[in-house]
């Protein structure tokens, strides 16, 4: 059975009370209704003002889940004002989202920022979720990535936050695509998944599992969506 990733980004929603009454309703509803999690492996990605206190949250409540950043520094420690840097984020999570599309259309990201990016999270021992929507982002950034460990998360762009889901096929394929370029590495698929979309992308071969954005900011549904992986 392999192992599959379930991934809930949050983005740019919630504060520290709405973060806590979730971690509460999550881990409620999972004690109300448990599952096996066996070959799952759950993880949440708050903005950077709520991270310490879901971790707080988590070492009390103890729900299934690890943390994740929606993205790192580019730069190490010193005088880049307003930057979260890879020491820091390592105190309080063991994943980071790097090359979301958000992030490459709103805020400029190129290919020069995604490598500095992965390669600060190598240094402080985080593990990327690299985020791409097409072959040629795996090619250019293949010497960054080969024999290393990561997760790739395949988002087509008229998928994220439109409803609108990829179909199950065109997103093993490209999983396909991007196994023969990195191939030990797991795929994951992201965009408008839902709990009754998301068996369909997790049975596909080349799909290890799923990156959720808005579907994951009910917890309840994400536990559905983990239940129904």
């Amino acid at each position: 059975m392999k192992k599959l990733f379930i991934i809930a980004n949050w983005k740019s929603n919630k504060n520290i009370r709405e973060t806590e009454e979730w971690l509460h309703n999550f881990s409620d509803g999972f004690k109300r209704n448990p599952f096996s999690l066996d070959n799952k492996e759950v993880i949440v990605a708050p903005s950077f003002t709520l991270l310490e206190h879901a971790n707080y949250c988590s070492g009390n409540l103890k729900p299934p889940i690890k943390l994740a950043a929606q993205t790192i520094s580019p730069f190490g420690e010193g005088a880049f004002t307003g930057e979260v840097n890879g020491k820091q984020i390592k105190e309080l999570a063991d994943y980071v989202i790097v090359g979301h599309s958000e992030r490459r259309r709103y805020f400029h990201e190129d290919e020069e920022i995604i490598k500095k990016k992965i390669e600060i999270t190598f240094k402080y021992k985080l593990t990327p979720i690299l985020c791409v929507s097409s072959i040629e982002q795996i090619i250019n950034l293949k010497s960054y990535i080969l024999n290393r460990e990561l997760i790739v998360a395949y988002e087509p762009l008229f998928a994220i936050g439109s409803g609108r889901a990829d179909t199950p096929q065109n997103a093993n394929d490209m999983g396909s695509k991007i196994k023969e370029i990195i191939d030990s590495t797991p795929v994951l698929y992201g965009g408008s998944v839902t709990s009754d979309n998301v068996n369909t992308f997790t049975q596909m071969p080349s799909i290890s599992g799923v990156l959720v954005g808005k579907a994951s900011l009910d917890p309840l549904e994400f536990l559905e969506i983990i239940k129904n992986a």
